[in-house]
């Protein structure tokens, strides 16, 4: 089933990153959000700078504060009809007030903060359904950032250092919200050198694409596999498809994991991948000679 919502990713913002909150700050430059995907969130809804915005904040320890940024990034973009949903348990996500917002929202947002957060308290519940109904069945428009993008895959990791990520049992990883099959998300990917949290999720499940957003980088799926790069960093893509050979099974726990043939590609903005083909399209600009 082809889903007719369309997916927005974000690996984050600049500096600080979008709202991961390591020490309890705000992005220093909004630039990102008015002006590059917060724009590209409102031009693909249904009603454009009329659409009815609903910002998750469930992932952030500071609900708030990150609210009130978006509503003024959004402000900025002569977007009006945006509301704030702090939900912080699974009974409020069972409510049915919170579940008739979700039902008449045309963009919802999941904001960063922790991912875990989002799969135990939405997963399974009435809210989390109407989503994932909406996205199947309607014109909606589903983005996350940072966290948020680390959970809209059906597999999602949570934990794990980036510095001994190829050490067997370190990275962790379980089901996240399910609105994309078939690869794990990864965020603040090149600016927290994640590279080897993918090349262990890959070679743990070579089944599954690997996919790593840089910061002021996401990744605009529609059709439910058409994956287009937008912004202004990198998104590196693991696959691991046609690896040939891993040690995972055979090592200790805590040992070094060693991993053969593993491809990886890298998109920029306007690079497309086709989910279902497999196929990397690379956008080549024409270069303008200045005389």
């Amino acid at each position: 089933m082809t889903p007719k919502g369309k997916l927005i990713i974000i690996g984050g913002a600049i500096n600080t990153g979008s709202f991961t909150e390591t020490q309890f700050g705000l992005p220093q430059n909004m630039n990102f959000f008015e002006r590059g995907i917060l724009k590209k969130i409102t031009t693909e809804s249904v009603k454009n700078t009329k659409s009815r915005f609903e910002i998750i904040t469930t992932a952030s320890l500071i609900p708030e504060k990150v609210g009130e940024e978006y509503i003024k990034a959004f402000a900025q973009l002569d977007v009006h009809n945006v509301g704030v949903l702090s939900i912080n348990n699974r009974e409020q996500a069972n409510s049915d007030e919170n579940c008739a917002r979700a039902k008449a929202a045309d963009v919802i947002i999941f904001t960063g903060g922790d991912q875990l957060r989002l799969s135990s308290i939405f997963g399974g519940t009435k809210f989390h359904q109407i989503l994932l109904d909406s996205y199947n069945n309607e014109e909606i428009v589903i983005a996350g950032t940072s966290a948020g993008a680390a959970a809209s895959s059906k597999n999602m990791i949570y934990q794990g250092s980036s510095k001994d990520a190829l050490l067997k049992g370190e990275v962790k990883i379980t089901g996240g919200l399910g609105f994309i099959d078939g690869v794990i998300v990864d965020t603040h990917f090149v600016q927290r050198g994640r590279i080897g949290r993918l090349l262990y999720a890959a070679a743990s499940n070579p089944g599954i694409l690997g996919i790593g957003l840089g910061e002021d980088t996401g990744l605009y799926i529609s059709n439910g596999s058409r994956m287009e790069a937008i912004g202004s960093g990198m998104v590196i893509l693991v696959d691991g498809r046609h690896m040939a050979d891993t040690n995972l099974t055979d090592v200790e726990m805590g040992q070094p994991v060693s991993i053969k043939n593993m491809v990886v590609h890298v998109m920029c903005d306007g690079d497309i991948y086709d989910l279902s083909a497999h196929k990397l399209t690379i956008q080549h600009p024409k270069v303008i000679s200045i005389e």
